[in-house]
């Protein structure tokens, strides 16, 4: 029998212990034995018991879990740094293997948890930290282990890509869609985190860290979120093809790797287009598979339930064949990861200027002294003597365009620039 300690009774932990109870038999048929949990530790015992756990199954403190000899697998869903990372370290340690849903954790103490993982030859799986219920680390790691990955690029965040799918389809602005997602529940009361990228932030770091085998961390990616995008800018990007999403972009290229979050425009033929509401999808292209996309739901209880007690199905079968100390991740590589300033992008302006003769050059002239070029120039109607500009630039170095950006803001033709939004998934 493998048997289980779970530390927290939230959603997802809840989700486990129903999935674990309702498809006992499903497991141990796909294991090789029987899974059974043993522990529960929570602070809110009403909770845990609310489950239908056996008083005896509930916990007390830490220690109970930890020094139970006869508990093979720890699955840390608490959240946060600590004290999960303490309990962590130190069940493995104590010969545990261990299940975690926590992004944050592996986003910011990733290294140090792999290291004493391998140290101590145990398992450590985290498969719902990425994507919910969606597979893509293991595929990363096994299914895809024979191609140099060149991209990683996902919408990996529900709460935005709700916000972004309402604002196309009903013409409204951030604020109104964000009051509505938190009514719903899509979105939480400080939703800071999701709208301004961070939580996609932390995930791409975890899959640029697998996918190229070197270590990303959370600093190394440049992050900017979708408060500043405006029904205009739909508007705009449906008018020439395009779809806005909050993209997580992982590339490597001469072992030189980039990774950010940002709200991009992408064609309406690329796969990730129609990716709509709470949905996540993750888009890899390989050397050898060339392209691929998994899709699905990112979040939620039984999705990510899924992925954890596919986790501990897994550590199940490599206790039974004396194969543990699979660490999940072997990203010791130190591959130089680019500043935001020394990549390069197509970009997408809208600008107010004077509605005059010469104005077009003027503009034109600046971007050129500072080498960038315009691909598509369009003026909208002119209202007190100012008319909207929109350009696309050809692909042109970040910190170009920002010297660009820079001189025009100063110069009196110019009224205001209203937003500057990246391109991406042009070249497939």
């Amino acid at each position: 029998m493998i048997q289980v300690g779970l530390l927290g009774c939230g959603t997802v932990g809840s989700g486990v212990v129903e999935l674990l109870r309702d498809n006992e038999g499903t497991i141990a048929k796909r294991t090789g034995k029987q899974v059974k949990l043993k522990k529960v530790l929570d602070k809110d015992t009403e909770k845990c018991l609310a489950l239908g756990l056996d008083k005896n199954m509930i916990a007390k403190d830490f220690n109970e879990l930890v020094n139970d000899e006869e508990i093979d697998i720890i699955v840390e869903l608490i959240g946060g740094i600590e004290p999960a990372f303490g309990f962590i370290i130190e069940a493995m340690e104590k010969g545990k293997h261990i299940v975690t849903a926590n992004k944050d954790l592996i986003a910011v103490k990733g290294q140090e948890i792999f290291a004493v993982a391998e140290k101590n030859q145990v398992d450590f799986y985290f498969e719902a930290s990425v994507a919910g219920g969606i597979p893509i680390i293991y595929p990363l790691k096994q299914s895809l282990a024979a191609n140099d990955i060149i991209e990683v690029i996902g919408i990996l965040n529900g709460t935005t890509n709700y916000i972004l799918t309402k604002m196309t389809k009903e013409g409204l602005d951030f604020a109104d869609v964000l009051k509505e997602a938190q009514e719903l529940g899509y979105a939480e009361a400080d939703p800071t985190a999701d709208v301004e990228g961070l939580d996609a932030a932390r995930k791409i770091a975890i899959l640029s860290s697998i996918a190229f085998n070197s270590r990303v961390t959370l600093d190394d990616v440049y992050v900017e979120g979708i408060t500043a995008i405006t029904a205009a800018d739909i508007k705009y990007a449906q008018e020439l093809g395009y779809v806005i999403k909050l993209l997580a972009i992982a590339k490597q290229e001469n072992h030189v790797i980039q990774t950010k979050v940002h709200p991009a425009f992408i064609p309406t033929n690329h796969p990730l287009a129609v990716v709509d509401d709470v949905f996540n999808a993750v888009f890899v292209k390989g050397d050898a598979v060339d392209e691929v996309m998994h899709y699905g739901r990112g979040a939620g209880k039984m999705p990510t339930a899924s992925a954890v007690v596919g986790d501990i199905i897994d550590i199940g079968r490599n206790i039974i064949i004396g194969a543990n100390g699979r660490i999940g991740c072997t990203c010791y590589e130190e591959k130089k990861v680019l500043n935001i300033n020394e990549m390069s992008a197509q970009f997408y302006l809208r600008m107010m200027v004077k509605d005059r003769p010469g104005v077009l050059a003027s503009i034109a002239g600046v971007f050129g002294n500072n080498n960038v070029s315009l691909a598509t120039v369009l003026q909208k109607e002119a209202t007190d003597d100012m008319a909207e500009l929109i350009l696309i630039t050809h692909e042109v170095n970040e910190q170009d365009l920002k010297d660009s950006l820079a001189i025009l803001k100063d110069m009196s033709i110019v009224g205001g620039i209203d937003n500057v939004i990246r391109l991406e998934g042009i070249n497939r």
